[in-house]
């Protein structure tokens, strides 16, 4: 029974990890307002979408897991080996630098937040 239970467990990581999306992630830090809630606080494990994926609000509530996979710039290694978090999509970032923009909570619990831009896969 335990085997069964530890095949599923295994398949179904392994089909997260299939439907991973690369990308870049951001943070930030003032919650609210924000586009999807105005000024209803939403917690502190939130990201913004990009334009990419904003889709004239669409999007707002949507949860991501995010994993770091990686620097986009010199510091060496930001990635903390493993870790992942799971956001909500409150708020749009028009014009933002990275697919997702982190609250600076979210980031750090994946990243050094010194690298400020990270590469990222999400599901």
């Amino acid at each position: 029974m335990k085997c069964i239970f530890f095949i599923i467990v295994l398949v179904s990581s392994l089909v997260s990890m299939a439907s991973a999306i690369p990308g870049t992630a951001t943070f930030y830090q003032q919650y609210t307002p924000s586009a999807c809630y105005g000024s209803t606080p939403e917690g502190v494990m939130i990201a913004a979408a990009s334009d990419s994926l904003w889709d004239g609000g669409a999007i707002c509530g949507k949860m991501f897991t995010v994993k770091c996979t990686g620097a986009t710039n010199a510091v060496p290694h930001p990635c903390y080996d493993g870790k992942t978090v799971t956001v909500k999509i409150v708020d749009h970032c028009p014009g933002c630098g990275g697919t997702l923009d982190l609250s600076k909570e979210a980031f750090e619990s994946i990243a050094d937040p010194v690298a400020g831009v990270i590469k990222i896969e999400y599901w």
